[in-house]
């Protein structure tokens, strides 16, 4: 994919979108919105829209961290992690973080999407959104009313697991959860092997899904390695389109049908803050004008926080992974096995820890992770500066909130009656990490705080609702100004029970048929 014909000030085109942003939302709606041929879509991204056979490699995501398709944010110190700060990765690529996350597509439980709804989202229940997950896909579940099967997104479920995943899978069931089919069915909960984005024995990215089928069209435009400033507006406080820096010099581009931010949880919050949306205090003391005086620019960060983790020594060497070595997730209720899960687990067989701790060599060991499903701690993003090259201040709050501690101490007690179930015996050699020896509750607690990890599904700065705090309608409209909406995750009021790419996809379906005035598809019935 390479960067075609850039619009300047001159080229104004009638029915002209402007999409800030290159990641799973961006890709959706650039393919969805250049259907119509009679509009003129240009989609700006910061990172490489030139393919990359090793982000292909479904193996190599454990190893993209840091590199240069990466955004590398980094965290302010956490005090309830044991005073650590967090590297998060976000893809700076076409594809955003669908190209280079472990490509597990999970859509969350009803209840997160019904949530949305009863908070000032009307139209986002479950129901609501279940047709645009279907649109979206290509599933091997097509026959079940859930399911798609013409959607651009391929999925499988892999029909050859790794071993030590089908010892997890009857861990769990021996521990009394009952298997289900899939994730994205009828019941979220108990083992089974994870949907993913795999396709041909390659990742399938957002990019690769949407855009790769449709690059030859003359009324899509797609420009790389070209970083937003600025918003632009007229005096009757309509967006008008966007100020970038592509190649050390200033650009401007236009969308009179509308600009659409789709810069993610980190991104997007950043370009409303530097446009002079958003609290007014904070946007005076970096010297910005303020245009909207909207406080709920970035508050709300969440994040799901993941245990790395319960490490177990093989007896022998393990076997390499046939697929991106993660291929099942456990969701779990504590209280009520018929409702949402509070608790996840993922069997890596690979060796994952924090920098706290020594891991074994690849091919030694193996994990059981563990998280929070729906965390309550709450925290936010600041600007430092009004310099577009300047990190952002992310401050998660990680395990801040009482509660979400109680749960992650609960959710590692659970990880370890998995590893020693007698269904691991013939790998199991020894416990490495907590230890044997690790028993307490205090130690439980000191060890989580050195464990825990991001799952990399930030959510919420930008978040959709009616009341103050709200940055954007239930049409996705950013209050107190026309033509302007954000599309990704950071629309998100509370985070999903799953990893966030399956929900961002299917919001971004939606936004195409409000963008387009086209009729929402019905409800489901199921």
């Amino acid at each position: 994919m390479t960067a075609r014909n850039e619009h300047t000030a001159k080229q104004i085109f009638v029915n002209s979108f402007l999409i800030i942003g290159g990641g799973s939302a961006g890709c959706v709606l650039a393919r969805r919105l250049s259907d119509e041929p009679s509009n003129h879509v240009t989609l700006l991204e910061a990172g490489t829209a030139t393919p990359n056979l090793i982000l292909s490699d479904p193996k190599q995501w454990p190893f993209l961290a840091g590199s240069s398709v990466d955004w590398s944010f980094r965290t302010t110190v956490q005090p309830h992690t044991d005073s650590r700060t967090h590297d998060w990765s976000r893809g700076k690529v076409l594809g955003g973080s669908s190209s280079i996350n472990a490509m597990a597509h999970v859509r969350g439980h009803p209840t997160d999407f019904d949530y949305w709804a009863q908070n000032g989202c009307d139209g986002w229940g479950y129901l609501d959104l279940l047709p645009y997950f279907i649109r979206s896909e290509t599933s091997p579940y097509s026959d079940s009313p859930y399911h798609g099967d013409s959607g651009p997104l391929k999925l499988m479920q892999p029909n050859n697991p790794h071993v030590i995943t089908q010892c997890y899978m009857a861990a769990a069931t021996e521990l009394g959860h009952t298997p289900t089919d899939e994730h994205n069915g009828s019941c979220m909960t108990g083992p089974t092997l994870n949907t993913l984005t795999i396709f041909d024995n390659k990742r399938l990215s957002v990019a690769d899904a949407y855009l790769t089928p449709v690059l030859s069209r003359d009324n899509l435009k797609i420009i790389d390695h070209c970083l937003v400033d600025q918003l632009l507006f007229d005096e009757q406080k309509c967006c008008t389109g966007a100020a970038y820096i592509r190649n050390g010099k200033q650009h401007r581009i236009y969308g009179n049908a509308g600009v659409i931010l789709c810069g993610g949880t980190i991104g997007s919050p950043q370009i409303l803050l530097r446009s002079g949306i958003g609290a007014a205090d904070q946007l005076e003391h970096l010297d910005i004008k303020p245009r909207v005086n909207l406080c709920g620019v970035g508050e709300n960060l969440h994040d799901h926080c993941l245990g790395a983790g319960n490490i177990y020594h093989s007896k022998r060497a393990l076997p390499v992974s046939q697929h991106q070595h993660s291929e099942s997730l456990l969701y779990v209720d504590t209280s009520n096995p018929s409702s949402a899960p509070d608790l996840v687990f993922a069997c890596v067989v690979l060796p994952v820890a924090t920098e706290k701790f020594k891991s074994p060599d690849p091919g030694s060991a193996y994990t059981l992770m563990y998280g929070v499903t729906s965390p309550k701690s709450r925290g936010f993003l600041r600007l430092q500066s009004s310099d577009p090259t300047a990190q952002p201040t992310i401050n998660p709050r990680y395990l801040s909130e009482a509660s979400d501690r109680d749960l992650f101490c609960e959710a590692l007690d659970f990880a370890r009656e998995l590893g020693a179930s007698q269904m691991f015996d013939q790998w199991r050699e020894r416990e490495y990490l907590p230890g044997p020896g690790l028993t307490s509750e205090a130690e439980k607690r000191a060890f989580n705080a050195a464990a825990a990890y991001t799952h990399h599904h930030p959510v919420g700065t930008c978040r959709m609702g009616t009341d103050k705090y709200a940055v954007v309608s239930p049409e996705l409209g950013v209050y107190g100004i026309n033509n302007l909406f954000v599309v990704d995750a950071s629309i998100m009021p509370r985070i999903t029970t799953g990893p966030t790419n399956a929900a961002v996809i299917a919001v971004a379906e939606k936004a195409s048929d409000i963008l387009l005035q086209r009729p929402i598809l019905k409800p489901a019935s199921i």
